[in-house]
């Protein structure tokens, strides 16, 4: 049996950061995980670099079922303290765009911060550790493990949510919130590509690889970035932003010329150079590949500018401004950054994570239901909400 003060279920962004935190209030932590190999999302994130938090982060940047429960670990521990940390270990990064800072070298610089942090501290790291049961006692908990038995007093789970099941993501979280009578909120992929119907499919898996700046939209909250067509739907950040607030069934509309008036510029084109096809004119906006597959798509024919009369090059215009598609569905868990959902933020403390009706039970990061932009802040809540349990536990 070994007895700690402190025990974090999952080496993530948020365990590690939490029991750093705690390790350094002379708390006696262990971190278990189950995984062979820890920090697999942070070293995959970003490209390999770790989009490892956003300048602009705000309690604004999250999906919560409470939309104030991010406010307050936000504010006390931000996205400039995390920066201030990096700073610390000469870590050298860059602001990409959009406020998202990057690492300039890789990933790894971030998960070999956290673990120096951790044993600077004193927190020890346990992996290939499987929680087998886990029992509340009148004071603390008792976890058997594949690697023996385990007491402590306060218990974090940290154990993230159900995106890219190949790094090991489980709803193992899910189940211990369960286990202690909290509620869960059902979960799905969020900021994850979108899958196309057969008939969409069949002339847009075409365009594979083009890249348009365009405006997504869907439920009053629109993004401005790019899409990325795909030969299995549509991805780019301004999918994957828009995915995160899309509900099965509903339509998204594009701008796919988000920033100025195609209209404006056809008729232009059509008093300069009459005899051009419109083909042609729009081939000076977009690739030359993606007009030519989506006029006949958009049921717009190709004839010289001169042959358009009245409303016909608004209803063209229109068409690109107003770009009406229903997915199919997403790319799933598999490749979605986030999971949507996760254990009820009304069933947790926003100062300290601790579950209300389970005195020593914290809840940190993605396993719980907030859920952040594309950009950064979901690291920044895994540093926020695991600096504040950090505090207390």
């Amino acid at each position: 049996m070994k007895n700690v003060d402190v025990i974090v279920i999952g080496a993530g962004a948020a365990g590690l950061f939490c029991a750093a935190q705690a390790a350094k209030r002379g708390r006696n932590v262990a971190v278990l995980d189950h995984a062979k190999r820890i920090g697999g999302k942070i070293l995959m994130s970003g490209g390999g670099r770790c989009n490892f938090t956003n300048m602009y982060t705000s309690h604004e940047n999250f999906l919560c079922g409470n939309p104030h429960f991010t406010k307050s670990a936000l504010s006390r521990y931000s996205q400039w303290d995390f920066i201030g940390l990096v700073a610390e270990y000469g870590i050298a990064y860059h602001e990409k765009t959009l406020g998202q800072l990057f690492c300039d070298d890789s990933a790894k610089d971030i998960l070999n911060m956290l673990l120096a942090e951790c044993k600077k501290a004193g927190a020890s790291v346990c992996q290939q550790c499987e929680i087998l049961s886990i029992e509340k006692l009148d004071a603390g908990f008792l976890l058997h493990t594949s690697q023996g038995e385990y007491q402590c007093e306060s218990l974090v789970v940290a154990t993230g949510g159900l995106s890219i099941p190949k790094l090991g993501a489980s709803p193992f979280g899910y189940q211990i919130a369960e286990q202690f009578g909290l509620k869960v909120k059902p979960t799905r992929a969020g900021l994850v590509p979108f899958t196309l119907h057969e008939q969409d499919k069949k002339i847009l898996s075409e365009l594979s690889g083009i890249s348009l700046d365009a405006s997504a939209n869907c439920n009053n909250v629109s993004f401005n970035e790019n899409i990325l067509f795909t030969h299995r739907g549509l991805s780019g950040p301004a999918v994957l932003q828009v995915s995160s607030f899309w509900q099965s069934g509903q339509t998204v509309e594009f701008d796919l010329y988000p920033n100025g008036d195609l209209l404006a510029q056809l008729q232009k084109a059509q008093h300069n150079q009459p005899d051009i096809q419109l083909s042609t004119a729009l081939g000076q906006i977009y690739p030359k590949r993606y007009v030519l597959a989506v006029l006949p798509y958009f049921n717009v024919a190709n004839k010289p500018l001169k042959q358009y009369q009245g409303k016909q090059l608004e209803q063209v215009a229109e068409a690109f401004h107003q770009w009406q598609l229903k997915p199919n569905g997403t790319e799933g868990y598999r490749t979605a950054e986030v999971t949507l959902g996760g254990v009820d933020t009304n069933e947790l403390s926003s100062k300290t994570m601790e579950a209300k009706k389970v005195s020593g039970l914290y809840f940190i990061g993605e396993v719980m239901d907030v859920t952040g932009w594309l950009g950064g802040y979901n690291f920044q809540w895994a540093w926020s909400s695991g600096w504040v349990a950090g505090q207390v536990v």
